[in-house]
């Protein structure tokens, strides 16, 4: 790519503390920058892959308070740390942002490209399922710092030069919050070439995902405790303690598993749950890569990575019976290795690095003209 040569590059993301589907994005995103600086908020050395690791990570005040782990408490301050960060003289910025990473305050002439996972869910659509009570200290407390977060969100997004994001759904949300225009770029979920591989199946069903209130792992043991069927749970967060408690004899939580025995049991899964409202979800389609049809709620990224009746179904109210009937429906179809192959054809990490060089190429070209280059 002969227009970055020159350029000068620095990657936003977050924070590096584990490798989720954030981060595959940016592990990718790096394939393209391959000479750029790191900048993030937090990062855990030895919970990401070598490509990220042996980058120049350069890390905020944040990253050096105490209580690192409960990062989260730290919220309020994510806007000052992450304008804190010193770009100048970089010449491309390029953020990728679930929370504040979009916000960092570049050189007047840099072009600043921010691939948005999400804006911030928990002060803006999904803020009462993050929050849920409405009384009380801490509820005065969530109501202040939330309404700075969300004021300081919507200024902030002005330093961005282009949106990119992973869903028409989240192109929405970037359109209702910020009232900025996006372009769809689906995230690289699967190698270039990738082949479906259709094994023999076990008798179990399976959910991957982090344990935060909206995935809605909550529902989905429910469910399994009134149909009795199998369910294995891969994931660990902040939930955790509290989804452990009275869990039925056919659900086992299975935290920290590494990412070979997770495509293990995506292989041999019956069904792959998907009871939360996503603004993407990258597991789902990694699931389709092994023929394992989605059930999924019919609402978010999932209307966009599965197709209904081919690779998997829906359900339409967040219920267990709305999910154990379309589990029953799920039961009585034949899924073919041909429709898992044509949907995962779509999220190929080589159309992702693709879509990435086509718009710094393009928005380079213009930023060139305007300063008369």
């Amino acid at each position: 790519m002969p227009i970055l040569v020159s350029m000068k590059v620095a990657v936003i993301h977050d924070w590096l503390n584990g490798m989720r589907g954030g981060e595959i994005v940016l592990d990718s995103i790096l394939k393209v920058f391959p000479d750029a600086d790191l900048f993030t908020l937090f990062y855990e050395k030895g919970k990401l892959n070598e490509r990220i690791e042996n980058r120049k990570i350069v890390t905020a005040f944040t990253d050096r308070l105490p209580f690192k782990s409960k990062y989260r408490w730290y919220l309020p301050l994510f806007p000052t740390a992450i304008e804190s960060l010193d770009l100048r003289g970089y010449d491309l910025i390029v953020s990728s942002s679930h929370c504040v990473a979009k916000g960092v305050i570049p050189d007047p002439d840099a072009i600043h490209i921010s691939y948005v996972h999400s804006p911030m869910r928990y002060v803006w659509d999904l803020y009462y399922d993050y929050f849920p009570a409405r009384s009380g200290l801490k509820f005065l407390a969530f109501e202040f710092v939330s309404n700075y977060l969300r004021t300081w969100d919507s200024v902030s997004s002005n330093r961005v030069d282009s949106f990119l994001c992973n869903s028409e759904f989240v192109a929405r949300r970037i359109q209702k919050f910020y009232r900025r225009d996006s372009k769809v770029v689906y995230p690289p979920c699967l190698p270039k070439g990738f082949q479906v591989k259709a094994g023999k199946k076990e008798n179990f069903d399976l959910i991957v995902s982090a344990f935060a209130p909206y995935k809605r792992i909550d529902l989905a043991i429910e469910a399994y405790r009134k149909n009795g069927r199998p369910l294995k749970i891969l994931g660990s967060g902040q939930e955790y303690k509290k989804l452990i408690k009275d869990l039925p004899p056919n659900v086992e939580i299975l935290p920290h598993r590494p990412r070979n025995e997770v495509q293990e049991y995506m292989a041999k899964a019956k069904t792959f749950i998907f009871p939360g409202m996503e603004d993407f979800g990258i597991a789902p389609v990694e699931a389709q890569g092994y023929c394992t049809p989605v059930l999924a709620y019919a609402k978010g990224g999932a209307l966009e990575t599965v197709v209904s009746g081919k690779t998997g179904l829906f359900f339409k109210e967040q219920t267990v019976e709305a999910l154990n009937s379309a589990l029953a429906e799920s039961d009585r179809k034949e899924w073919k290795s041909k429709d898992f192959q044509a949907s995962v054809n779509r999220f190929t990490e080589e159309k992702f690095i693709i879509q990435i060089q086509k718009t710094v190429e393009t928005i380079n070209k213009n930023s060139g003209k305007r300063r008369g280059v």
